[in-house]
């Protein structure tokens, strides 16, 4: 059964992590200074790199490519200027789709250009955009 859920995960893009356990012995004065509350834990963050794939769709035949780079957790940027609108709508749809299936994110950032991500990646506007859209004045002065 286990083998099972792994294809699907395989083909979903999503590979099941590995995890691994490692003992660390701590010396005796460590153990002393954790006692009377004195710590040395280091926080150590992991920094994955994360793409973002840039394209301009000129045929419905590069969907699946672009889907792929969803499934691999890349982010995907779109431009439409130059795609006739009829393919572009295509596209958006099959690309939306794919996003909302893994529950990615999709934000478009202006008139022909859309971003989609996967569901490790949030999307957030600069509020001062969304104050501008909806006709507020900015909070720092100027219409800039």
């Amino acid at each position: 059964m286990s083998s099972k859920i792994n294809k699907l995960w395989n083909w979903l893009g999503l590979e099941a992590e590995e995890s691994r356990e490692e003992i660390i012995e701590i010396p005796e004065a460590a153990e002393d200074n954790m006692r009377s509350g004195i710590s040395n834990v280091v926080s150590i963050h992991s920094n994955k790199t994360m793409k973002v794939v840039v394209c301009e769709p000129e045929s419905f035949d590069e969907v699946q490519i672009l889907a792929d780079h969803l499934k691999n957790r890349k982010q995907v940027i779109m431009n439409f200027e130059n795609t006739p609108k009829e393919l572009s709508q295509r596209i958006l749809d099959f690309v939306s789709g794919t996003t909302y299936a893994l529950d990615g994110n999709s934000q478009q950032l202006g008139q022909h250009v859309f971003i989609f991500t996967p569901s490790n990646v949030e999307i957030s506007r600069d509020a001062r955009i969304i104050m501008r859209k909806h006709g507020v004045g900015s909070i720092f002065g100027g219409d800039r």
